[in-house]
């Protein structure tokens, strides 16, 4: 935000620490024919200031996009009470919002441009710490479309559905088990809502396994999202990756991603856990 502010200063609205007021605002502007992107920690937008999101935008249909930074056990050192692990939850059970995860900072960039055209409400989840990119310009994104981002050829044993920055995780463990035979096809699923129905139940019906992985709750997540729809669609084993009903807590980014059972070597068993369930 300070290199808008930067840029744009008489566009740039600081309202202090208060989230609440910060939505409020923001729907005021929209109603009247403004775009407001807002932003602050996940755990305070969407977390302090759900009702007020809830209310003022997302049942008035107002398009004000949340850009919440700091999701995840990957905040590190600030620790459990920072580091958000419900906010996909709170955000896609929302009539009307859109729901985006991107995997880098090339698809974050690709996001905010397709969001302030879509003139929706939207929440964009944004990581703090800096990660891999492993997307390119030309690499496509649109609202709603997941990407297979890596497959081997052959038809895949398992599929892994993953969004953010653990997609690379996704990828390097893909590598190390296509040199143990097994073939992994991995799904990067930027939009959680709305999903890409006809994409997960294709990689359902080829691979017969899945495993999601998110830097979130279990519940309520990306994983429950896709559980729902194979449940509905195809109903197929799952196995589900991410913080299993805990808070986080004080450490590096790397420590907590493997601490919480979100590392490589966690993504390697959990696939082998899903091919013994086919």
């Amino acid at each position: 935000m300070n290199l808008f502010a930067d840029r744009f200063p008489k566009r740039f609205i600081q309202v202090g620490v208060a989230e609440q007021n910060l939505a409020t605002v923001a729907s005021g502007m929209a109603a009247m024919g403004k775009l407001p992107f807002i932003s602050s920690y996940c755990m305070f937008s969407p977390g302090r200031n759900w009702e007020q999101i809830r209310t003022t935008i997302t049942y008035n249909n107002v398009p004000v996009i949340i850009a919440g930074s700091h999701a995840g056990v990957s905040v590190g050192p600030d620790g459990g009470t920072h580091q958000a692990l419900e906010d996909i939850a709170l955000m896609r059970v929302l009539p009307r919002m859109n729901v985006i995860v991107p995997c880098d900072s090339i698809e974050a960039k690709k996001a905010t441009l397709a969001v302030a055209k879509l003139r929706q409400p939207a929440f964009i989840r944004l990581a703090r710490e800096k990660s891999p990119v492993i997307t390119t310009e030309d690499t496509p994104f649109e609202i709603g479309k997941a990407q297979i981002v890596y497959e081997t050829d052959g038809i895949a044993h398992v599929g892994v559905i993953a969004c953010g920055a653990l997609v690379h995780n996704a990828m390097k463990a893909a590598q190390k088990l296509e040199k143990e035979g097994i073939r992994v096809k991995v799904m990067n699923l930027a939009t959680i809502k709305p999903l890409d129905v006809d994409a997960i139940v294709a990689l359902a019906r080829e691979t017969k396994a899945i495993v999601t992985v998110e830097e979130h709750q279990v519940a309520g997540g990306m994983g429950s999202a896709v559980a729902e729809c194979l449940a509905q669609y195809l109903p197929t084993p799952i196995e589900f990756l991410g913080v299993q009903d805990q808070y986080g807590q004080s450490g590096t980014p790397l420590e907590l991603i493997e601490h919480y059972g979100m590392g490589v070597k966690d993504i390697i068993s959990a696939v082998k856990k899903a091919l013994d369930r086919k």
